[in-house]
């Protein structure tokens, strides 16, 4: 159920309307994760939307990193290593490529895990 006051609109463009708004709240979610955008350093409007900006800029250079280098790293992976390696001499195309963390699901195992029945 959603809540609105605008009568003129059609009950599934409420409901596409607060999705929207949600992808919105997650994008900030992960900027705020990932960009460390807890608090602005400017007091201005213009300084606020300046910040904001190159975080959003940031981060779509990111995305463009991990997708050109066919990553399986998290998000936050990419970002950390960026963030570590931002002044060294590394092609962050190699970095990304050859650096150890990567995400792999767990294979589910079929035996069943070996228990203690006796303490002694």
């Amino acid at each position: 159920m959603f809540i609105t006051n605008n009568f003129e609109i059609e009950n599934q463009e409420v409901a596409y309307l607060y999705k929207l708004r949600w992808n919105i709240e997650l994008l900030f979610k992960k900027l705020k994760q990932n960009f460390q955008l807890h608090y602005f350093y400017s007091e201005t409007e213009n300084g606020i939307r300046t910040q904001i900006w190159c975080t959003l800029i940031a981060q779509l250079l990111l995305m463009v990193l991990r997708l050109k280098s066919e990553s399986k790293k998290a998000f936050s992976t990419i970002a950390a290593l960026v963030r570590i390696h931002l002044i060294s001499h590394l092609d962050v195309f190699w970095m990304v490529v050859n650096s150890r963390r990567t995400y792999s699901k767990q294979k589910k195992r079929n035996k069943s895990p070996c228990f203690q029945t006796q303490l002694f």
